[in-house]
């Protein structure tokens, strides 16, 4: 294993705070739960993991892209 291998973590190409932003989606899904099992409102930033509506907005943005890009970059509604 090359010494640059065994001094991070990270694979290349990926950017300083990769693992940390991870392992704060991880706090706050934590969060979620813990809140939802003592019947509590979580905390206000745990509140801001993305959610299966922000997955279906994000698919249904690259699905518009690629209707563009096929259009020769005519503007596509989402």
């Amino acid at each position: 294993m090359p010494i640059s291998q065994a001094a991070s973590r990270i694979p290349a190409g990926h950017p300083e705070g990769y693992l940390e932003a991870f392992a704060q989606l991880y706090t706050d899904i934590a969060e979620l739960i813990a809140a939802k099992m003592e019947g509590r409102e979580p905390e206000p930033f745990a509140k801001l993991v993305p959610q299966a509506a922000d997955g279906i907005r994000g698919v249904r943005f690259i699905e518009a892209a690629v209707k563009s890009s096929a259009a020769n970059g005519a503007w596509t509604d989402m």
